[in-house]
């Protein structure tokens, strides 16, 4: 292992190392059925106060990753450590404590709170789980929380469907800062709500992360949305992550065909006369991924080797990037993503 890779292992708060996740289609009694391989050999790292977005198509395996790293999903192969232990473990002998550590956003509020139980009785829950305070301070806790996340005390009594999209979701936000973690996973955490909306809790998380030292593990698929909110962003295609590094490096150049793509079909303004990449033919099935490199099917620059050696993760001009061509790439000219 490298000196740099050596500091970073010492360094990070969360560590993932080959996180695979597969699951059974049409299983039964006596067959195993299919095998789909949701998440494939997933390594990174996260760095206290730090904002590492997650990218791709839909089905790519964002969601899968978000929940195995919160704890909600086992994985099937590799592991991932919190502060340098194992999730696995902590999660078998320690449970309160690792999800004091780790807490989950999700996409819809309306459908991650109780619809019978008041703002109110969601955070007392998370208070009195983790024993946070005595129950006679828990409504004194709660509108202490709900101030922080722009809401006032009048809103404990409410139910769900008395709050707005954006007010719900605040409330999500608020239950899961109850317990003071250290990492917040955001799978598509604004993708249900109006844009004017999206933009207030995007600086509501930013304002929360200056505030708190907070890291997020940002789940998103609006391309122009992670480049505002994230230090280093992470492509994910069929499961695999595909290019990952610092967001100001991959602004301005993209080293995997399926990257330039993704990111060249986000509308830009005054981008109508510019020619674009478009990807042809469809997502192969998780159920039976291609060989070699997954993206050789809609690849332009696939050559027989794409089909029979599959390409490992390599760091190439700052950042890693699954590509056998990652330099050929290097040297083509990009629009960057700062354009958008």
């Amino acid at each position: 292992m490298r000196a740099r890779e050596r500091a970073v292992a010492m360094t990070a708060l969360l560590e993932a190392s080959s996180l695979t996740k597969r699951f059974y289609s049409g299983a039964g009694l006596f067959r195993r059925g299919h095998i789909v391989h949701a998440v494939s050999n997933v390594s990174f790292t996260l760095e206290r106060g730090e904002t590492l977005a997650i990218v791709g198509e839909s089905g790519c395996g964002k969601s899968t990753l978000a929940r195995c790293l919160a704890g909600l999903t086992a994985p099937t192969d590799g592991r991932f450590k919190l502060q340098g232990d194992d999730a696995h473990a902590m999660l078998n002998s320690e449970p309160f404590r690792f999800h004091q550590a780790v807490q989950i956003v999700f996409q819809d509020p309306y459908t991650s709170l109780n619809p019978r139980r008041t703002v109110l009785a969601a955070i007392s829950d998370a208070l009195r789980l983790h024993r946070i305070c005595a129950r006679a301070d828990r409504p004194e806790k709660a509108a202490e929380l709900l101030d922080q996340v722009g809401l006032s005390a009048e809103h404990l009594q409410r139910f769900p469907h008395e709050l707005s999209g954006g007010q719900r979701q605040r409330v999500a936000i608020a239950r899961s800062l109850a317990v003071r973690p250290q990492i917040l996973i955001c799978d598509e955490p604004v993708s249900a709500l109006d844009v004017s909306i999206q933009a207030q809790i995007i600086n509501l998380l930013k304002m929360l992360q200056a505030s708190m030292g907070i890291s997020y593990v940002f789940i998103s698929h609006n391309l122009s949305l992670v480049r505002h909110i994230s230090d280093r962003i992470a492509v994910m295609y069929l499961g695999q992550i595909v290019e990952i590094g610092d967001t100001q490096v991959l602004n301005k150049m993209f080293l995997h065909p399926y990257s330039r793509a993704l990111f060249d079909a986000t509308p830009k303004i005054g981008s109508a006369s510019r020619a674009r990449r478009v990807l042809t033919g469809e997502v192969p099935s998780p159920l039976n991924p291609p060989s070699g490199c997954r993206f050789r099917t809609r690849c332009p620059l696939a050559a027989p080797r794409c089909a029979e050696v599959e390409p490992e993760l390599r760091t190439v001009r700052d950042r890693d990037v699954r590509c056998h061509f990652a330099e050929e790439m290097a040297s083509l000219v990009v629009q960057p993503l700062s354009s958008c």
